[in-house]
């Protein structure tokens, strides 16, 4: 996974079973452990992707645009595209033809099935249009649709005569060059996938253990709830930047300065295998102070987030506060709680993310990461202190 690759969800479910629970949503705006389920597909699975993210909405998708539309997630740009009229999940794919330009990862918008996307395109058969990633979940064995899949060593889909423990897990990763086989109109991806492309050997598949999370009716929607809570109260690692994760350069923001302290990319790679969340959290005044553009800042992020992917290292989220009370730049310029050692970085990741506070850790270089840490409760260790114990 060296390439750009961008995402794409599949937002244009109505919900009518849990009609009661939407309170005039969309089907993917559902709140479900106190964040909008489309938010938490967003915060998840935008730490694997380099590219853009495409949000396909259709029923009150309007509602989906006005909170997302151009919006960053892990330094992904949101472009959120309304069918004009109903053109089912393949009608849907379609319309991108003229709009994406890279081989992109497909999620449909109203389940969750937390596998990471790097491995998952990683072990796809170069050679086939479409990779999909395949769960044994047991509440769909009535769905033709999705179940009675199977694959052999050369990971070749195929459907089954028999019933068997593998059912469509709702990813894909899709070559783009797919839209030669599609057409301009009306038509279902899965039965597209299943009656076109798996009889001319076209697709692959994996087979991936994790849960897979469904929230289409009032049952399914409770359990994903309770489940939810349970995957999110993991410990956190929430480390500085500068000084602490790369040299400081004084306003670090060059690419080419970026470079990794000693250690921190075994550490990260030690963490990462103990299931926590990492997060950075980031004094970045010279924006404020016009040292650099927040473009900078991004590219500069955008540039560490492609080396680490390919380390098999995933930042969760970064949050940083250009703010500073004698900043240049006007609306910048003000005291501000995000600022450390104020800790609303720290507030914003627990109500974005619920993780585990009392089992997490703040790395920093200075007493302004500890005053954070301090403020938020949460147990803090110097940079210089790192060990891989």
């Amino acid at each position: 996974m060296t390439k750009k690759i961008d995402l794409v969800l599949l937002a244009g479910g109505r919900g009518s079973r849990i009609k009661d629970y939407l309170k005039s949503y969309p089907k993917p705006m559902i709140n479900v452990n106190g964040n909008r389920f489309l938010f938490l597909l967003l915060k998840y699975f935008s730490k694997y992707v380099t590219g853009n993210i495409y949000i396909l909405a259709g029923y009150r998708g309007q509602k989906i645009k006005k909170l997302y539309h151009k919006k960053l997630f892990n330094f992904c740009e949101v472009n959120v595209l309304i069918e004009k009229k109903t053109l089912g999940t393949g009608g849907a794919v379609y319309s991108l033809k003229n709009k994406i330009k890279n081989n992109f990862i497909l999620i449909n918008a109203d389940t969750f099935f937390p596998i990471n996307l790097k491995k998952f395109v990683d072990k796809s058969n170069k050679k086939k249009l479409v990779h999909i990633a395949l769960s044994n979940n047991k509440n769909y064995k009535s769905n033709e649709k999705l179940t009675n899949l199977n694959y052999n060593k050369k990971k070749e889909l195929f459907l089954s005569q028999k019933k068997t423990k593998y059912m469509n897990g709702g990813i894909y990763y899709i070559k783009r060059k797919i839209f030669s086989y599609m057409y301009n109109k009306i038509f279902s991806l899965e039965e597209f996938l299943m009656n076109n492309l798996i009889k001319k050997n076209m697709i692959s598949a994996e087979y991936f253990g994790e849960p897979f999370i469904d929230i289409g009716t009032p049952k399914n929607l409770r359990k994903a709830n309770r489940f939810l809570r349970k995957f999110y109260q993991k410990p956190a690692i929430i480390f500085d930047r500068d000084n602490t994760l790369t040299y400081d350069k004084g306003y670090t923001h060059k690419l080419n300065d970026l470079i990794f302290k000693p250690k921190i990319i075994n550490y990260l790679k030690h963490i990462s295998k103990k299931k926590s969340f990492i997060f950075i959290a980031t004094n970045q005044s010279g924006i404020g102070k016009g040292k650099f553009k927040l473009d900078d800042f991004y590219n500069f992020q955008k540039k560490m987030k492609n080396v680490l992917i390919k380390k098999n290292i995933f930042i969760d989220d970064v949050k940083f506060c250009p703010f500073h009370p004698k900043a240049k730049i006007k609306k910048y310029r003000k005291n501000s709680k995000f600022r450390k050692p104020g800790n609303h970085m720290i507030i914003e990741l627990l109500k974005e993310w619920k993780f585990n506070e009392k089992k997490s850790l703040v790395i920093g270089d200075n007493i302004k990461d500890e005053q954070m840490a301090k403020k938020s409760k949460i147990k803090f260790l110097y940079a210089q202190d790192i060990t891989l114990n």
